[in-house]
């Protein structure tokens, strides 16, 4: 299918030419029946040599401009009509700015009422001013509403452009803008666009970009035909299920789940102006959108729009800003950044225009689907989920090992620097890039530490641990008082440390042995009876209750002993 849009300027017979291809009634309401004016948006369809044809006609009165820009907002090509009779008039210019400042490409000129006057001054003039816009050169055809001359030649050239029109992304993300909504009794809400990118099918999941509700697709059309699936470029009537109709309408889209960002804020390069000739408060035409946004400029050519509410944007995407106050379209614009850095200090704006010229910038990290919904470029190294720019990933790289050293210098006896402290000093915005950050170097990831593995304790430590360990030679089972400990300036975090290193074996508490404790603990206890009480034990081991009942527990848990209803033990595995 083809989607066609309509152009021009009132009455010069843009619903008549559609009238005449089609066979249809393209004005939907009877008041525009009844004034002969076309008010909103109206549509109609055809088959030319095969192809099927959807024609958006819009209106071409100046106080129906936004109704127009809807219209053409999500429509690729357009035929721009323009009476014999008239020539080229104010709408038709307004029209054909807000083609120009869409980046339209591909059209058809169309001369009406051809019946009634000479369509020759009125072709050439008009030709003359869509050469100078994104539409370049088009073809021309004189023709009739009335009488029906030059129908079959236009068909050809309709033909004949849809063999130039790109072809669509039919795999891409949907993000289908809503021109139309109302209810039928028995079916519930029905939304109505063009699907220019991307397919949908029937219950298929959408989410409204507006606040993320969900609704499922109940139903579809596409040209009053009900349809399973439909792809893209494609005029569509979605039953929805899941929202009622008060909570959607015109300028609203529907959007493939998880694949866009929504934003208030953007930053734009501006076509056909400078920031210089703009005011302040504009309004932001894009897609069937049209919001209020205050314009700041960051240079000439680019500005920072701040929107009244959030939009699914991508950078890439063109719109228009109007201006309703003086009934002009000062300047088309293309979306820069769709998620900018905030703009801090004197001389931010500066700033940002000259990044800017080198090309979008990613952040500094950058997750690779939001790059993939803000439409912007995978560039840089991409570690896991991350994207980070190639110059703050060396950066990185260089520091990590100095910030980690630094700190494991001032915890010598720490088990390691938390990889999320590690991650927090260098303002890493998941502790996951750690890992990938250390490869290479000195330092390893274990149980959330970072470590430089072969370190032992520092020298004051290493003399007191080796102190504990002549004692424990000589009674291995006399564990030193905590006293003892804190005299020889051994605290909870050195002990761990020597527990760490396999110097000491932790009992419990402030409660350590040697190496190997609870093995030779297990051996002597081998030698009593069948089974034997704490104060036996304590007597075979040669140590104090202090030792003997943490140590006992322990074996129990380790499932060396095991305790009996009698407050005896017993070795496990003995009769």
């Amino acid at each position: 299918m083809h989607v066609v849009a309509t152009a021009g300027h009132v009455d010069h017979g843009k619903s008549t030419l559609i009238r005449a291809l089609t066979g249809m009634e393209p004005d939907r309401w009877a008041e525009e029946r009844r004034r002969g004016l076309t008010i909103d948006l109206g549509f109609a369809w055809t088959e030319l040599a095969g192809a099927r044809f959807a024609f958006v006609d819009v209106p071409g009165h100046e106080r129906f401009v936004p109704n127009m820009l809807a219209g053409v907002g999500t429509a690729p090509p357009v035929l721009f009509v323009v009476a014999a009779d008239e020539g080229w008039m104010p709408q038709s210019g307004e029209h054909l700015s807000a083609l120009d400042a869409l980046g339209v490409r591909h059209g058809l000129l169309a001369v009406t009422k051809a019946d009634r006057a000479d369509p020759g001054p009125a072709t050439r003039q008009a030709l003359a001013r869509i050469a100078d816009t994104s539409l370049g050169e088009v073809p021309a055809v004189a023709v009739s509403g009335a009488t029906g001359d030059g129908l079959p030649l236009l068909r050809n050239e309709l033909t004949r452009l849809a063999t130039r029109l790109p072809e669509p992304d039919t795999g891409a993300d949907v993000r289908f803008w809503v021109d139309r909504s109302f209810s039928i009794r028995g079916a519930g809400t029905v939304v109505t666009g063009t699907l220019t990118a991307g397919s949908v099918h029937v219950d298929d999941e959408l989410l409204l970009a507006r606040d993320g509700t969900s609704v499922h697709i109940r139903g579809l059309q596409a040209l009053g035909e009900s349809r399973d699936e439909i792809s893209a470029v494609a005029r569509v009537a979605l039953n929805l299920r899941g929202l009622d109709r008060d909570r959607i309408g015109r300028g609203d889209a529907l959007v493939t789940p998880g694949a866009w960002r929504t934003t208030a804020e953007l930053d734009v390069r501006l076509r056909g102006a400078e920031t210089t000739a703009l005011h302040r408060n504009l309004v932001l035409h894009l897609g069937s959108a049209a919001i209020g946004c205050r314009v700041r400029p960051l240079g000439r050519e680019t500005a920072r729009l701040t929107l009244s509410h959030a939009l699914p944007l991508r950078s890439g995407d063109r719109g228009l800003l109007r201006d309703p106050g003086e009934h002009r379209i000062p300047a088309g614009i293309d979306v820069l950044d769709p998620r900018p850095p905030r703009l801090r200090g004197r001389g931010a704006a500066r700033a940002r225009d000259a990044e800017l010229a080198g090309g979008v910038p990613i952040e500094r990290f950058l997750r690779a689907d939001d790059a993939h919904a803000l439409g912007l470029p995978e560039t840089g190294p991409r570690i896991g989920d991350w994207l980070v720019r190639d110059q703050v990933w060396t950066t990185l790289r260089a520091e990590v090992v100095r910030v980690a050293d630094g700190w494991l210098a001032a915890n010598p006896v720490a088990a390691g620097m938390p990889v999320d402290a590690l991650a927090r000093k260098l303002e890493l915005p998941d502790p996951v890039l750690v890992a990938p950050l250390l490869a290479g170097t000195a330092l390893v990831v274990t149980e959330g530490q970072v470590r430089r593995p072969g370190a032992g304790l520092p020298a004051p430590v290493g003399e007191a641990v080796r102190e504990i360990e002549r004692r424990l030679a000589e009674n291995p089972f006399r564990a030193p008082e905590s006293d003892e400990l804190r005299a020889l300036g051994l605290g909870a975090k050195e002990l761990a440390a020597a527990v760490r290193l396999g110097r000491l074996t932790r009992i419990t508490g402030e409660v350590v042995l040697g190496p190997g404790a609870l093995e030779r603990a297990a051996e002597v206890l081998e030698g009593l009876g069948a089974t034997f009480t704490v104060s036996e034990a304590r007597r075979a081991l040669d140590s104090t209750r202090r030792v003997v009942v943490p140590l006992l527990e322990l074996l129990d848990a380790e499932g060396v002993t095991e305790r009996l209803e009698s407050g005896e033990r017993r070795v496990k595995g003995r009769a």
